[in-house]
């Protein structure tokens, strides 16, 4: 099993200490680091004591190896869709059952009916499938690793037309997309 603890505390913005203290009863940062890493075993008694400090389900902080997790693969700035460094592991609140893999693409500013905060989910499909997402949201991979998120408003043999979020933009055509992810689910923190 791998644990998710790190994962999950930065997803929520704590250090180790703040785990530590708002364990029942509270621990040490360094025995948080240490069940993070795997240098201590992650017993049923300290995963339930986790999970309530990180205000989670305790099997949210275990996945086994085989399961692919939701990565958070790009952000919504001012700028347009970005691509992340480096992927990271996602945090889905709710169980999506369904087709393709899920992806997350991170809200860091507000464009359209999107706040700033928020959390998309989009479940991957295949460019054929297109025409089954028009009037949909889609993230759309781009060339040189760049993503395109819009209103997926055509699709024409193998282009497809989005209309990004916000006032005043210009509709983004893509040729042969390897892949489009339609928009099933917002998060948004209250």
């Amino acid at each position: 099993m791998i644990n998710r603890i790190r994962d999950i505390r930065k997803e929520k913005g704590l250090t180790l200490a703040d785990v530590a203290s708002a364990c029942t009863p509270p621990t040490t940062a360094q025995t948080i680091g240490r069940l993070e890493t795997g240098m201590r075993n992650l017993s049923l008694a300290w995963m339930n004591r986790i999970a309530a400090a990180l205000d989670v389900e305790p099997e949210m902080l275990v996945r086994g190896e085989a399961a692919a997790a939701p990565q958070v693969v790009a952000r919504l700035t001012e700028a347009g869709a970005e691509a992340l460094s480096s992927p990271r592991d996602a945090i889905l609140p709710t169980e999506l059952t369904g087709g393709g893999p899920l992806l997350c693409l991170a809200i860091e500013s507000s464009a359209g009916e999107y706040r700033a905060g928020d959390q998309l989910w989009l479940r991957q499909i295949a460019p054929e499938d297109a025409p089954h997402a028009i009037n949909r949201d889609v993230l759309v991979p781009r060339k040189g690793g760049r993503f395109a998120f819009g209103r997926l408003i055509d699709r024409q043999g193998s282009l497809v037309g989005l209309l990004p979020p916000g006032i005043g933009q210009r509709q983004i055509v893509i040729d042969s997309p390897p892949w489009l992810a339609v928009a099933e689910m917002l998060v948004r923190k209250l």
